[in-house]
């Protein structure tokens, strides 16, 4: 029996939770594909990808990793993606340019639910997925209960491929269910076909049948085949498997382990069969691939202290040649990367995943074209969940530091950075402590700068519950003209959100008009921070009275006389601490639901209201109003309690009253600063 195959270069990416595999499944693939003579170690730091300090110290991806082999005359990138759900943004970002995702996961039921995003965000965007259970030699349940389980977190039917094959509670095989064959797993050596064991005949039969069941609910052919107990031929069964994989109706499931090179082969035999061809990919994406239009998008944008610029790019239309200039400028060096290293080309082609150098007018998720009217696909920008605000020992690195921040972010757009004026802190947010951490060890590593983080300042502001009259006045005599300034003012509360009002009611000339202004900006550089230590907002001054001198008065003494004024008044007209309140919108799976209100209460937030998640079955929304000061570290709660999938966006809504044991914790805190 002979297997279609498709042709041409084409993609695939490795995506998964942390710890399930995928960059030691690389190694593996790469391995028997000979692209590496001995297979790479996470712990010991010798893998092929992962080549970066920042991930080698911390023993985890952290940022896209680039390889290409050649199986049985096929040609393939992988991209391994990070698995850390704090670089979500990575994996998005790239898949949106595969042909296909191999979802890596561990066999652990209890662990499906880590998987929902990828497969929510695999199933929004039709990417043909197949999902890899890896090691299935330590599994301690039963195969049956963990594909349960994994379809209980997936949308679109899962087609289970293999059964184990086990021997004292270890798998030791499995048979595939669409050859009917069985095999005896080999560590580092292709499985081993053996007589279908007798005692799996049963189990065997009752999968295989639940896999052609799920295949005729999209095929009528099949469908009358298994009401009249015809069987298939093997050929009309792949044939089914590949059209589907490629209509993004089913998910293939396989078994193996990839540290010992347990059923990667076969991983292998079916990528290669059943990943459709980029020209396919192309039209999925909204894009027609022809010979004569060169189109590229940028999946992954890659850094150097020394070499410059990088833009991965998957081309999905002609042909590019090193050195041609298009819209985002010219291609100044081409390369395919296998890991850290640069492999020099002069051209590639529809399909291909390679490196443009130093086109500096690239951003990931461009196009790389001359018509500039074409859009392709691109993820979603992530909201940033955790923020620090970043000092640095040397204000002579200030500029350095804003010129190697905005290459990180070019490097990770998940990334952000504010200027907060309010609190006058440079503030880098993005997706988790971890994320963050890595950022300051690029801006460490790659471009020499020391950079501190701490928790960021809350932009407490004060306000008044009663109005005062204040009289002033300012005199100094130092030989020559003195200064003299006199002035009556009326200071009032306004409505919340009112903001600064200041009015003049002054009769007879006792202030005169070219001092009013004076008055005016006097008041206003008190505000900068009230009796409590906070800019003061939602206030009414009314000059109303005053007195000058024809000789010494001017506008810096009645500038001064207006700010004694105000130091005077403002403690008598009852000063409250404001502090920001939030709308935070938390999704989370249902079943952690409980757990969430209760996350939400113990930080003072308040609870407006529920409901179902948009088009994510057995998941909810809440919306609660929470203190910004509560805010901070949210997303380390909210994670441990919904096993890393729940998350959270969260804007400024208002300011409201804090009063006792809080607020002279926050006033005590402004004076220590002082």
């Amino acid at each position: 029996m002979s297997l279609s195959k498709q042709a041409g270069p084409r993609s695939i990416a490795l995506i998964g939770p942390y710890s399930s595999g995928k960059t030691t499944l690389l190694e593996s693939i790469l391995h028997i594909c000979g692209e590496v003579g001995r297979k790479g170690n996470v712990n010991a730091g010798t893998t092929l990808g992962d080549s970066s300090k920042e991930a080698r110290d911390r023993k985890m991806s952290v940022e896209v990793n680039s390889a290409h082999f050649s199986y049985l005359g096929d040609d393939f990138s992988v991209l391994d993606c990070p698995g850390s759900v704090e670089f979500l943004q990575e994996s998005e970002n790239v898949l949106i340019g595969v042909d296909a995702a191999v979802l890596v996961c561990e066999p652990e039921e209890g662990r499906s639910i880590t998987l929902l995003p990828l497969l929510k965000f695999l199933e929004i965007h039709d990417i043909p997925t197949f999902i890899f259970v890896n090691k299935i030699d330590k599994a301690k349940g039963l195969v049956a209960d963990l594909f349960e389980s994994l379809e209980s977190v997936s949308n679109r039917d899962l087609v289970l491929r293999q059964v184990p094959i086990v021997s004292n509670d270890v798998v030791t095989g499995y048979v595939d269910l669409a050859s009917e064959r069985a095999y005896v797993y080999k560590e580092g050596l292709p499985s081993k076909i053996i007589e279908m064991p007798p005692e799996i005949a049963e189990s065997e039969g009752t999968s295989r049948f639940a896999m052609l069941e799920t295949l005729a609910d999209f095929d009528d052919h099949l469908m009358e085949e298994l009401l009249d107990d015809i069987e298939p031929e093997k050929e009309e069964i792949y044939s089914l498997l590949t059209e589907d994989l490629k209509n993004g109706l089913v998910v293939p499931v396989f078994l193996g382990s990839a540290e010992n090179e347990y059923g990667v082969r076969r991983l292998l035999k079916s990528l290669r069969h059943e990943v459709p061809s980029s020209i396919v990919t192309a039209q999925r994406v909204g894009l027609e691939a022809t010979e004569d239009t060169p189109v590229a998008q940028v999946l992954k944008t890659y850094m150097s202290s020394q070499g410059g610029k990088l833009s991965l790019v998957r081309i999905w239309s002609g042909k590019f040649n090193d050195g041609e200039t298009f819209s985002a400028g010219r291609i100044a060096g081409m390369y395919r990367l296998q890991g850290a290293k640069l492999e020099k080309i002069t051209s590639a082609s529809v399909g291909d995943v390679v490196a443009f150098a130093r086109m500096e007018e690239l951003h990931t998720g461009d196009m790389v074209l001359n018509d500039s009217q074409i859009k392709g696909q691109r993820a979603e920008k992530l909201p940033p969940v955790y923020k620090f605000a970043l000092f640095s020992d040397n204000r002579d690195d200030d500029v350095k530091l804003s010129a190697a921040l905005g290459k990180i972010v070019e490097e990770d757009p998940s990334l952000v950075t504010e200027h907060r004026q309010e609190t006058q802190e440079l503030l880098l947010k993005g997706q988790g402590e971890i994320h963050l951490r890595v950022a300051l060890e690029r801006l460490r590593n790659k471009y020499g700068l020391n950079v501190h983080s701490q928790k960021p300042k809350i932009a407490y502001k004060e306000a008044i519950r009663k109005g005062a009259k204040q009289h002033a006045r300012f005199r100094k005599q130092s030989g020559g003209h003195g200064q003299f300034g006199d002035v009556q003012i009326d200071i009032q509360p306004l409505p919340r959100g009112s903001g600064f009002e200041f009015k003049e009611k002054v009769v007879g000339g006792s202030v005169p008009k070219q001092y009013i202004s004076a008055v005016e900006h006097g008041v206003q550089d008190y505000l900068v921070e009230g009796p409590l230590g906070f800019p003061v907002m939602d206030v009414s001054v009314t000059l109303f009275d005053g007195q000058h001198h024809a000789v010494d008065s001017s506008e810096n003494s009645f500038r001064s006389a207006a700010r004694i004024a105000m130091a005077e008044g403002m403690p008598k007209c009852s000063p409250v601490l404001l502090e920001p309140i939030s709308k935070v919108e938390i999704v989370m799976p249902s079943e952690h639901t409980s757990k969430v209100n209760g996350i939400v209460t113990s930080r003072r937030g308040q609870i407006l209201g529920f409901d179902t998640r948009e088009g994510w079955v057995g998941w909810d929304v809440l919306t609660a109003m929470m203190p910004e000061s509560e805010v901070h570290d949210l997303i380390v709660d909210l994670r441990s309690a919904t096993l890393g999938v729940g998350t959270f966006r969260s804007e400024f809504d208002h300011l409201q009253e804090l009063t006792g044991h809080l607020a002279e914790k926050v006033i005590q805190n402004a004076a220590m600063r002082h």
